[in-house]
C-alpha cells in the first residue's frame, strides 16, 4: 500500500464522516434511518476503488467502535454495531468493495461519458444499494424479530432516495474521472 492510497483511504473516510453531518430522517415503522453516509458506499467504491474504498469505511467502522460519534445523528459506540443498523454498517463494507470491483469492470477512460455514467450508475445500484440492502435486511431482521418480509417492506422506503443517491455518486465519479483518472490507478 502506497502513501497515495493511505491519503485516498483517509480522506474518504473523512468524506464519510462529513456526510454524517447531516441529520438522519428516522422512519416510525423501522429503526433504521435514511442518511447521507450510504452514498458514501458508491462514492467510495467508484471513486477510489473496491479495496481502498471498503478500508475507508472499515476505518469508519473502527472509530465508531472506539466510541466516536462519526455516524448520522452523531452516533457511535459498539452498541451500535451489535443493534438494527449493525447490517446496513456491515453492508457499507461489503457494498463498496462490490461497487468497486463493478465499476473497475464496467468503466474505462475511453469510453463515452454516457456509458461512464451508465457503468458508475450500475456500480451503484447493484453494490451500494443491493448488496447493502441484502445484509441490512437480513441483520435487521433477525435482531428484532421483524421476519424477513416485514424487514424487506419497510426497506422500500429507501429505495427512491439511494436511487437518487446512486445517480449522485454516478455524476460525481464520471467528474472526476474527467478531471482526475484514477479508476485505472487503483489498488
Amino acid at each position: 500500500m502506497t502513501t497515495r492510497d493511505l491519503v485516498l483511504i483517509a480522506l474518504f473516510a473523512a468524506i464519510i464522516v462529513f456526510l454524517g453531518v447531516i441529520p438522519p430522517i428516522t422512519l416510525g415503522f423501522i429503526p433504521v434511518p435514511i442518511t447521507a453516509q450510504s452514498m458514501g458506499v458508491m462514492l467510495a467504491g467508484c471513486i477510489i476503488g473496491a479495496k481502498r474504498g471498503a478500508l475507508a469505511y472499515l476505518l469508519v467502522i473502527l472509530m465508531v467502535a472506539v466510541g466516536l460519534p462519526v455516524l448520522s445523528g452523531g452516533r457511535g459506540g459498539l452498541a451500535i454495531l451489535a443493534g438494527p443498523t449493525a447490517g446496513y454498517i456491515a453492508g457499507w463494507v461489503v457494498g463498496t468493495f462490490v461497487t468497486g470491483i463493478i465499476a473497475e469492470k464496467l468503466v474505462r477512460e475511453s469510453q463515452t461519458g454516457t456509458r461512464q455514467l451508465a457503468g458508475f450508475f450500475i456500480a451503484s445500484v447493484v453494490g451500494g444499494i443491493g448488496v447493502v440492502y441484502l445484509l441490512g435486511i437480513a441483520w435487521l431482521a433477525f435482531v428484532t424479530g421483524l421476519g424477513i418480509e416485514k424487514a424487506v417492506m419497510g426497506s422500500l422506503a429507501f429505495i427512491p432516495g439511494d436511487i437518487l443517491k446512486a445517480a449522485i455518486a454516478a455524476l460525481a465519479a464520471r467528474a472526476v474521472i474527467v478531471g482526475y483518472p484514477l479508476l485505472p490507478q487503483r489498488a
